[in-house]
C-alpha cells in the first residue's frame, strides 16, 4: 500500500471517530517517511482527540480545507496546535496548582490565612483554641515561625510553644534568633 494510501485510509478513520485506528496508520506513514507532514499532523491531531475531539475534529476539517490552497497549512496547524496547547497548560495550572496546594496543606491552614483567621476572631488565643485540635498551622519560613512561637508564649501556650522549638531545632541549629525563643519561653513559663 502507498503512503497516500495510508493518509487517506487514517483520515477516514479519524473522520469517523476511530482515533487510536488513524493514530497507526499515520504511525506506519512515519515509520516510513519521518517528515510526512499530513501524517505529523495527523499525530498531533489524534493526539488532541484524546482529550478534546470536538476541536481535533475542527482543527482537522480546518487542515483538509486550507491545505489545497496553502502550502503553509502545515506551519498554520502547527501553530493552531502550540496555541492550543499553551492555553491548556495555562488552564491547567489555574485549576490544579490550587487543588495541588489544597492536597498538600491535607487539613492544614497556611500561616497568612491563619493571620486573617485571628484578624476577624479579634485575637491570637480565639484564633488558634478554634483550630488547636482540628487544623495544623502550615508555616514556610523562620520569621512565621518566630512570629508564631512567639504569640504561643505571649498567649500562655508555652508548653505548646516548647513542642514547636523541640521539633524545629534541627531544621535551624544554632540560630541565634530561635535560641532566643527558648529564653523567652522558659522565661514566660516561670
Amino acid at each position: 500500500m502507498h503512503i497516500e494510501q495510508i493518509i487517506a485510509r487514517a483520515e477516514s478513520k479519524f473522520l469517523n471517530g476511530k482515533t487510536q485506528e488513524a493514530l497507526i496508520d499515520y504511525s506506519l506513514v512515519l515509520k516510513k517517511s519521518p517528515k510526512h507532514q499530513d501524517a505529523l499532523i495527523g499525530v498531533y491531531l489524534c493526539d488532541l482527540a484524546l482529550e478534546s475531539p470536538q476541536e481535533a475534529q475542527a482543527l482537522f476539517e480546518y487542515y483538509q480545507a486550507i491545505k489545497i490552497e496553502n502550502e503553509k497549512a502545515p506551519e498554520i496547524i502547527e501553530t493552531l496546535l502550540d496555541s492550543l496547547n499553551e492555553s491548556q497548560v495555562k488552564l491547567q495550572q489555574l485549576l490544579v496548582d490550587p487543588i495541588q496546594e489544597q492536597l498538600d496543606y491535607g487539613d492544614g491552614i497556611r500561616y497568612e490565612d491563619f493571620l486573617q483567621l485571628i484578624e476577624d476572631r479579634g485575637s491570637f488565643k480565639k484564633a488558634f483554641e478554634d483550630i488547636m485540635f482540628s487544623t495544623k498551622v502550615v508555616i514556610t519560613d523562620k520569621k512565621e515561625f518566630i512570629d508564631f512561637v512567639t504569640s504561643l508564649a505571649k498567649e500562655g501556650f508555652d508548653d505548646m510553644a516548647l513542642d514547636y522549638l523541640d521539633a524545629t531545632t534541627p531544621l535551624f541549629g544554632n540560630d541565634q534568633e530561635v535560641m532566643e525563643l527558648y529564653n523567652m519561653v522558659k522565661g514566660n513559663k516561670k
